[in-house]
């Protein structure tokens, strides 16, 4: 089956659109998976609806669109939606013309059933995985489509495991996974009266509305306003055939960068989970591990990665933030984007790569265009002091404020006008007004690719994440670091350079990358004047 070009809806795999997407009118998640996918990186075939969609659209229309993206689909896997032997499952993503990490939404395994479970068992020989899918779909569905509260599902899960006797969700064994997915379904038909549809296309013609809609979600409102983008029209909608991640020991999902976001240090940048799927990872509310432990277990997948990276870098001649997958083994490409990045890690990237040769001066230049050089020096904090604990460096910069829990108390402590730390056991994106009032972040749990850090190095935050010795009671206003005692208003200390955590008041003492700086003033007076 061939498509050509047509709007308002494009396809990208065997027999899909010929001409390249345009990020006005599909988005620029999938414009680079068009090209990702034309580059010959192995990417899931998928079809996307276009953002013009977004405004007034009909749900006779947008059904007739999702048929001719799903024959798309099934032919290009050779499994079929809603199928007990063979399912194929599907994610439904957002992308506007501009990338917003983190700020609209996702509703991953779209088709699972209690019937596509089994399907998937027999599929794959795998009865866990087929049970996480269907959990994962059911959670993912009650957050976004429904639109129903996490805690309540969150503490299904943790009294499960308290009484599987297991440590988290991953030692959960199939029979464990069935039995919660049941437990959620009891939870939100009995508490919120909310059924999940049991047929696979009413899953997914609702998915895909509850993306549309969360374009005017508050912290996408926010976003827009405070990235200057206000002028995007909506998001389009990518649905595209899932892999799986959560497939056992030889699987996960991750994200890298080319360079290193917060530095701009050369060589490749990752997080990762093994038996993951992507939102574990981007949602911060796992610990990842590194590009290190990959290459120990599957070496060839760390190899590809590497190389394929290199490769975007090389294309886009900029930065790259690519998120990936991994099933039994076999490496996909989920996204590729420019990577966002601190002021001083803009810096050296665009020196650097001039330096190589990847590009020339004046897309150095490029490069730096609306990047404010005046905030590009290094801090670190003056005389010693032993640090009280320490965790994962996301984010650059060295800051000391006031403690806060969550956007009430930032916005209190800030309108004081003293710097305030925001506490968090992880930071959702949820919390993008508290994270442009907030001088630095400090979570427990958490990962430097999720999407609240890069969201913090894009706004210029100190950021340190996964620092385990803080554990926060945000009803009562306090946390314990270590053997150390924070209520809201102390003073705390955060070397996001180093990961590093001290308590009081600190000085603070800056100095100039002046090498770059020199080497883009050599670049402006080298370049030709206008005509």
């Amino acid at each position: 089956m061939k498509h050509e070009t047509s709007h308002p809806i494009a396809f990208i795999g065997p027999g899909g659109t010929k001409a390249p997407l345009t990020a006005h009118d599909f988005g620029s998640k999938a414009a680079q998976l068009w090209r990702m996918n034309a580059l010959g990186l192995d990417v899931p075939p998928a079809f996307v609806l276009s953002a013009s969609l977004c405004g007034e659209r009909r749900a006779g229309e947008v059904r007739r669109l999702l048929e001719d993206g799903l024959a798309f689909l099934e032919a290009a896997t050779g499994r079929r939606f809603g199928d007990r032997r063979r399912p194929l499952l599907v994610s439904v993503r957002s992308g506007a013309e501009k990338s917003m990490p983190g700020m609209l939404e996702t509703v991953l395994d779209v088709g699972m059933t209690a019937e596509t479970a089994r399907g998937l068992m027999r599929l794959h020989g795998n009865p866990r995985l087929a049970f996480d899918c269907h959990r994962r779909f059911i959670e993912g569905w009650c957050e976004v489509v429904a639109g129903l509260p996490r805690a309540p599902f969150e503490q299904v899960q943790r009294d499960l495991i308290a009484a599987e006797q297991a440590l988290s969700e991953q030692g959960l064994d199939p029979e464990a996974l069935e039995r919660l997915a049941a437990r959620y379904l009891d939870l939100a038909r009995d508490g919120y009266g909310a059924s999940v549809p049991e047929d696979p296309r009413d899953q997914l013609a609702e998915a895909v509305e509850a993306v549309f809609r969360s374009w005017a979600a508050p912290k996408a409102v926010e976003y827009r306003r405070l990235n200057h983008l206000e002028h995007l029209a909506g998001t389009a909608v990518t649905v595209q055939a899932m892999v799986f991640g959560n497939a056992g020991v030889r699987s996960g999902s991750g994200v890298a960068f080319s360079r290193n976001p917060a530095s701009g240090a050369p060589g490749l940048y990752a997080d990762l989970l093994f038996d993951a799927q992507g939102e574990d990872v981007v949602s911060g509310r796992r610990q990842p591990v590194g590009l290190d432990r990959l290459g120990a277990v599957l070496p060839d997948v760390a190899t590809a990665l590497a190389e394929g990276v290199a490769a975007l870098e090389r294309h886009y001649r900029d930065v790259q933030d690519v998120e990936f997958t991994f099933e039994e083994g076999r490496l996909y490409f989920l996204q590729t984007r420019a990577a966002k990045r601190t002021p001083r890690a803009a810096l050296k990237i665009a020196v650097d790569m001039v330096a190589e040769g990847a590009i020339t001066p004046a897309e150095g230049l490029a490069l730096l265009e609306g990047v404010d050089l005046s905030a590009v020096a290094a801090t670190r904090f003056s005389g010693a002091a032993e640090p009280v604990a320490h965790g994962v460096a996301a984010s650059p910069g060295t800051v000391s404020g006031r403690v806060a829990f969550d956007e009430e108390g930032v916005r209190r402590l800030a309108g004081a006008g003293d710097p305030v730390i925001l506490l968090r056991p992880d930071v959702a994106t949820d919390d993008i007004a508290a994270l442009a009032l907030a001088a630095g972040i400090l979570t427990s749990v958490g990962g430097r690719t999720a999407h609240a850090a890069v969201v913090a190095r894009q706004l210029g935050r100190a950021c340190v994440v996964g620092c385990a010795a803080l554990v926060i009671d945000p009803a009562a206003r306090r946390a314990r670091l270590g053997a150390e005692t924070l209520g809201e208003g102390d003073w705390l200390s955060l070397d996001g350079e180093a990961g590093s955590v001290f308590m009081g008041r600190r000085a603070v003492v800056s100095e100039e990358p002046e090498a770059e700086l020199a080497a883009v003033n050599g670049w402006r007076v080298a370049a030709p004047s206008p005509a």
